[in-house]
């Protein structure tokens, strides 16, 4: 783990909280490892969220037509994105390894980092056509989500209230993380820390703090390849893929389910 680089995207806003306590221990261990690690505090910067005309520093190809993700990637390619985004990029660039710490809002990101996503994972830059998913600009780098619940593990379970959280985790670790190529290692989920004692808590910082110490050895997540789809016909399963999985007992992701079971833990544990 040596000269490897993390960024830690950091969402809280109080020094004092456990998501605090979380990120300075993975900064903790990791430094200590050898790691180089930069910490974008997106409160403490007051870190923009919408994402408006106002990220692109020059003239924009349409104003009356304003399409954000097509007129910041014209942006990034002529070197106009607003000054925030581009030190972002930067250190996205240069990260081995990012870590989002955040706690769920609304069964997602809140909004300050979901902005962030938005702004700094433009077109081109992070994603293009032919590049994304297994096939995605970021493939060599590797990215997770830490982050605390209000709620209890088993209300997040397959038959608790708030639905099975690998349902729940889809859309951010496909839809974002494996859309732009990462490398998705297993989150780390934080159950419910202000309804615990201080000891439990003690615990579960004292588990990841374990964790880390081989976190950039671990497998990641599986999804399903790219090459796996037909693009000529609207990025569908391709009718041998369909075939080799038509008799096994769980669909192929979370997502991708084929109408069967979904895989348990698909979303939250390698190799699984």
């Amino acid at each position: 783990m040596a000269g490897k680089k993390v960024l830690i995207v950091y969402a809280h806003q109080s020094s004092g909280s456990f998501n605090a306590a979380v990120k300075d221990a993975a900064a903790e261990v990791l430094a200590a490892k050898g790691c180089t690690v930069e910490v974008s505090d997106l409160y403490a910067m007051q870190f923009k969220a919408a994402a408006t005309v106002e990220d692109i520093t020059g003239k924009v190809k349409s104003a009356l037509h304003f399409r954000y993700a097509e007129e910041t990637k014209l942006a990034w390619e002529a070197g106009q994105l607003s000054a925030d985004i581009t030190e972002e990029q930067r250190k996205l660039t240069d990260a081995d390894l990012i870590i989002f710490q955040f706690p769920m809002y609304w069964f997602t990101v809140p909004a300050i980092m979901k902005g962030w996503m938005d702004r700094v994972l433009t077109l081109g830059y992070a994603y293009s056509h032919e590049k994304r998913y297994s096939q995605g600009i970021f493939k060599d780098k590797k990215a997770m989500l830490s982050f605390t619940t209000g709620s209890h593990e088993t209300m997040f379970s397959a038959t608790g209230i708030n639905g099975d959280m690998n349902v729940t985790l889809w859309p951010l670790q496909n839809g974002i993380l494996h859309y732009c190529g990462f490398q998705v290692l297993a989150p780390q989920i934080f159950w419910a820390p202000s309804h615990v004692s201080a000891a439990n808590r003690s615990t579960m910082l004292d588990g990841w703090r374990t964790r880390l110490e081989g976190i950039l050895g671990e497998e990641p997540l599986s999804f399903t390849p790219m090459d796996c789809f037909d693009g000529e016909k609207g990025f569908q399963l391709k009718p041998e893929v369909s075939e080799k999985h038509a008799t096994k007992e769980f669909g192929l992701t979370s997502g991708i389910h084929l109408g069967k079971p979904l895989p348990p833990y698909n979303q939250m544990k390698a190799g699984v």
